[in-house]
C-alpha cells in the first residue's frame, strides 16, 4: 500500500512499527500533572492533512494503564484545514500520584483516516433503525442477556 504523504513542521509523528495505525506525538515541553489535573500540552508539531482526511489524537494505552494518563476529549479531532500546533489535553486520573512528563516523551498517538463527503438532507421522518430511539445504555448488559 502506498503511504499517504503528510507535510509537517516541527517534530514528526512517528510510527513505532510499520504496521501501526497510530503515530506517536511527543511533548514539546516538560511539566508535572498533579493528581486530577488536566493540562494542554504542546507537541511542537504542525501538519497539513490532505482534503478528505482527518486526524484523531488518542491516548497511549501504556500511559493509561500504568499511570492513569488519558486525553480529556479523546479522540481529539484535527480537521484537514487546521495548520496550528497539535496540542493534547492530558488528564491525570490517578487520585494520589503526580505524573511528570519530560520534553520528548510520547504523550499521544495520531491516527489519520479518510472520510467521505457528507451532505445532510432534511426529511419528514427517518427510516426505522434496529435501536430506534433507545439511547445510552440500550446495548448494555441487559441487552446482551436477551441475545
Amino acid at each position: 500500500m502506498t503511504p499517504l504523504s503528510i507535510p509537517f513542521l516541527g517534530a514528526p509523528p512517528r510510527h513505532a512499527h510499520a504496521t501501526d495505525a497510530g503515530a506517536d506525538l511527543m511533548a514539546a515541553e516538560g511539566c508535572v500533572l498533579a493528581p486530577g489535573e488536566r493540562r494542554l500540552v504542546g507537541t511542537g508539531t504542525k501538519i497539513a492533512l490532505p482534503e478528505g482526511t482527518l486526524g484523531f489524537v488518542v491516548p497511549r494505552s501504556g500511559l493509561a494503564a500504568k499511570h492513569g494518563i488519558t486525553i480529556v476529549n479523546a479522540p481529539g479531532t484535527i480537521d484537514a484545514g487546521y495548520r496550528g500546533e497539535i496540542k493534547v489535553c492530558l488528564l491525570n486520573t490517578d487520585q494520589h500520584e503526580p505524573f511528570e512528563i519530560a520534553a520528548g516523551e510520547r504523550i499521544a498517538q495520531l491516527i489519520v483516516l479518510p472520510f467521505p463527503p457528507v451532505e445532510y438532507v432534511a426529511v419528514d421522518e427517518l427510516p426505522d433503525g434496529e435501536r430506534g430511539e433507545r439511547g445510552f445504555g440500550s446495548t448494555g448488559r441487559e441487552a446482551l442477556k436477551e441475545a
